[in-house]
């Protein structure tokens, strides 16, 4: 018999529910990455499809080879900077990870509570990459149809090292967990603010989606617009994909937030219906607000409002009330359908909606859960964890504050830094295709493919006297020069 399938309160065993729950999440959470690449795809122009993908795929090779590296020891190593930073050499290369048991509790004799079995370091290693995968590809929508494949890919791992890591450390590293000493924020347990707990982020709001909508805007303002915006209309070339993103997104993201519970109870069980409230009334939020404006429901509005509502609750999942969930998707759909226009008010071309979606809808989240907070009638007060009172439950303007300085703090951080990585890869690789080639089609002059290839359809085929088969057959459409910015 193994020593650790001995239960004793000195010995750390395995939760088996645990463990599986926690892989399949995983799992889930990586498909949202090949479902982003269909989001966005489909909302680009036809002659950059691939481009939009690649650029989504690529982070899966990059930042899961860094990852495994040295990703995991700096993101949850133990604290080498007063809160900052994790050791990037303790598990370099998961040395010692797999041997390790993650949130065992040990039997309590004064209270005669049983020992709680924790999950392999695997498990947590396998969970925490698909965020930072994820997180790295969500930047990309910022500069959709301009950008330099190559500059990417480097781009991917400078970024992942210098700012996702030490924001996962910050905001996922609690103190006993994988290291002995982790992130401030997370660890805050006295307050940064007024009294307030530190600051909630249950399943990334902060280190995901505040983070990456905030790198996308300084990208945006740090490259050329593309050719023709915002003159010329660049419409989504494929809703039909935009929508199947969508749904992936969806589906995934249940994975994404219930998983973060690291247990199959009830946390997680809580988390998603959270979950599911809020997306449901952030896609209506959103198409009122288009209804209102504009005049029409779109398929296009509706899908955004998914994404938005899911980025919104992503850090309230777990802090909130079931009717506090959809008060926080009805605002973040609403509010992120009348952010999007932003860049037109202030000139930065966000290609895709990244800063108007993610980086607003990341900080309406995070920023209601000080104003919404319910320490019994949401999943943290209903599994017996103690946690705080927002604003309109009494509680004061602790936590409100507490949730402000943990989202500018990695608001800020993350900008001055990205900016700073994005401008030394401008000037040394050069991060923008040529205006030429961004005309003439990004796919061809990066990958040499594309991804409708309409020369089979349409013709038939006949003998020649010679006996060899020719086809007639439509040649690929093209697009004018005179219409490059036009949508495809």
């Amino acid at each position: 018999m193994s020593a650790l399938s001995v239960v004793t309160a000195d010995t750390p065993f395995i939760d088996s529910g645990n463990t599986a729950w926690t892989i399949a999440a995983a799992a889930l959470v990586l498909f949202m990455t090949p479902g982003l690449a269909f989001f966005y795809g489909g909302m680009v122009r036809t002659k950059s499809v691939l481009n939009m993908m690649m650029m989504s795929f690529i982070t899966m090779g990059t930042v899961g080879t860094i990852w495994i590296l040295w990703g995991y020891s700096e993101s949850f190593g133990p604290d080498v900077g007063g809160g900052l930073i994790g050791n990037p050499f303790t598990h370099f290369g998961l040395t010692g990870v797999y041997n390790a048991i993650y949130g065992y509790v040990p039997a309590n004799a004064a209270t005669g509570a049983a020992a709680v079995g924790g999950i392999p370091g695997a498990a947590f290693v396998a969970f925490q990459v698909v965020f930072a995968i994820i997180a790295v590809a969500l930047v990309s929508g910022a500069i959709a149809d301009r950008a330099k494949f190559t500059t990417w890919t480097v781009f991917t791992v400078v970024w992942a090292t210098l700012v996702y890591f030490p924001a996962a450390h910050w905001v996922f590293a609690f103190n006993g967990f994988a290291a002995e000493t982790g992130g401030w924020i997370a660890n805050q347990a006295d307050g940064l603010f007024l009294g307030g707990a530190g600051a909630y982020d249950f399943a990334g709001g902060t280190a995901i989606h505040i983070n990456a909508g905030v790198a996308g805007l300084a990208l945006a303002i740090l490259l050329r617009n593309r050719v023709g915006w915002p003159r010329e209309p660049m419409r989504p070339h494929n809703l039909t994909l935009v929508m199947l993103g969508a749904g992936i997104l969806w589906f995934g993201w249940f994975g994404f937030n219930a998983g973060s519970a690291l247990s199959a109870g009830t946390l997680a069980a809580g988390v998603w219906v959270n979950t599911l409230g809020a997306t449901c009334t952030a896609m209506l939020g959103w198409l009122l607000v288009e209804k209102l404006r504009d005049g029409h429901f779109t398929s296009l509005g509706a899908a955004s409002g998914v994404v938005a509502g899911l980025v919104a609750i992503t850090p309230a999942c777990a802090t909130v009330s079931p009717w506090g969930a959809l008060v926080v998707g009805l605002l973040a759909g609403a509010g992120c359908a009348l952010a999007v226009g932003l860049k037109y008010r202030f000139g930065f071309d966000d290609s895709l909606d990244v800063v108007g979606v993610h980086l607003v809808g990341g900080l309406i989240g995070t920023l209601l859960i000080g104003f919404l907070a319910d320490a019994t009638n949401s999943p943290t007060g209903a599994a017996g964890l103690t946690m705080n009172d927002g604003l309109f439950l009494g509680g004061g303007l602790g936590q409100l504050g507490s949730q402000a300085i943990g989202a500018f703090a990695v608001l800020i951080y993350s900008f001055v830094v990205t900016f700073a990585i994005g401008w030394v890869l401008h000037k040394t690789m050069g991060f923008t295709v040529a205006e030429e080639d961004e005309v003439s089609g990004i796919d061809l002059v990066e990958h040499a493919e594309t991804a409708y290839d309409f020369g089979s359809f349409g013709g038939g085929s006949r003998h020649t006297s010679s006996g060899v088969v020719a086809a007639r057959t439509q040649s690929e459409p093209t697009e004018a020069p005179s219409k490059e910015g036009a949508s495809a």
